[in-house]
């Protein structure tokens, strides 16, 4: 038994007539003719929702807009619901004979999310005047449907006799007295979801696109390189002595690309040092470490004692890397050479400047 209160609903998912007409969804006999008329049509298969030829376009993309004013037209409609989205189409139902509106139409968006965007917005708001309440294409989109005209439908007004509820505008109440499970299961009728219920607040979501395996096939595939797809079947293809040759042999691979890239670098780079040292002229690095350093009277340099330090590095490109451990040792011992005689030159100067401050101090004695 549940306790439900005066708020608690719940709306229903499957159409049966029976239920249809009960206002907690409890009842296991029709309490009116239409109801019965409705059931013997529901198990008798009368009616198909995909019959109807005018009924054309994307369900999931189609709402469902009553209680219209008798004069309102597809231009003002398609102007009051251009405000939820973009509009594909618009069918007004009219009379057979006389051509006047029958106050509900269908209107088809171009995607799904404007069509949510206009169920929930567009419900019960005011169209020349009219209040209209909008649901989703129930014809196609709910099992078991049955229209109005052959006894089942939703909603009604109390001066017919003829309500139905479990749709958007009257809700199943949460029922108030024990749920005939065995009699409900007998009959194909959906119990009520006990704890479950919702709120007069709460917006029932229309049901979704479901993707099939022919939608999957449909839509374009996602972008894999040929090399990922074909390493992924041998993947699946191995076996486990396999699988862990192929691991030790990616390994090796690995590492030998990784030596391969570091022995291109270095190449690369002594190509770029090679035509560099190609491009400088030759005064310009003398002329550098001449300034670096003060040379002795009478020393000679590397490029006049023999036959130029520059040359016996162009001998040795041609077959390997420079020695670079030479330089560097030969640039170290001329650097240690200027330096010891700079200090020599300023010891020099300084003993004489100590000796004629002596001399002078002797000369004012």
């Amino acid at each position: 038994m549940s306790g439900g209160s005066a708020n608690a609903v719940f709306y229903a998912d499957k159409y049966h007539p029976i239920q249809a007409g009960s206002i907690d969804g409890t009842d296991v006999a029709p309490h009116d003719n239409a109801v019965l008329r409705a059931l013997i049509c529901s198990q008798a298969g009368l009616y198909d929702p995909f019959g109807d030829p005018k009924a054309t376009g994307d369900p999931y993309c189609t709402v469902f807009v009553g209680r219209l004013s008798r004069y309102t037209d597809e231009e003002t409609l398609q102007k009051a619901m251009s405000r939820f989205g973009r509009v594909k189409s618009i069918r007004l139902v009219r009379d057979i004979v006389t051509g006047a509106s029958r106050g509900y139409a269908f209107i088809e968006y171009e995607t799904d999310r404007e069509m949510r965007r206009a169920y929930e917005d567009a419900h019960h708001s005011i169209i020349d005047g009219s209040e209209v309440i909008v649901d989703y294409y129930r014809q196609q989109l709910m099992p078991g449907w049955i229209p109005r005209r052959l006894g089942g439908g939703l909603g009604g007004k109390k001066e017919s006799g003829q309500l139905r509820f479990g749709g958007r505008e009257r809700p199943f109440r949460a029922p108030l007295r024990p749920i005939p499970y065995d009699e409900l299961k007998k009959l194909g009728i959906p119990p009520p979801p006990e704890g479950r219920y919702m709120t007069r607040f709460q917006v029932p979501p229309p049901p979704r696109r479901k993707t099939s395996s022919i939608d999957m096939e449909d839509s374009p595939p996602r972008r894999r390189s040929r090399d990922r797809v074909d390493d992924s079947s041998r993947r699946r293809h191995r076996s486990p002595t396999e699988d862990d040759g192929y691991r030790r042999k990616s390994s090796r691979d690995r590492r030998e690309e990784s030596q391969s890239r570091r022995s291109e670098r270095s190449s690369n780079a002594r190509e770029e040092t090679r035509y560099s040292r190609q491009r400088k002229p030759v005064g310009e690095d003398d002329g550098h470490r001449k300034r670096r350093r003060s040379r002795e009277p009478g020393e000679v340099s590397p490029t006049e004692e023999d036959g130029g330090y520059k040359k016996e590095r162009t001998s040795t490109e041609d077959g390997s890397s420079p020695d670079r451990y030479h330089h560097y040792r030969h640039h170290r011992e001329r650097t240690h050479e200027s330096s010891h005689s700079e200090h020599k030159d300023r010891r020099y100067h300084g003993h004489r400047g100590h000796s004629r401050r002596s001399e002078s101090e002797d000369y004012s004695r």
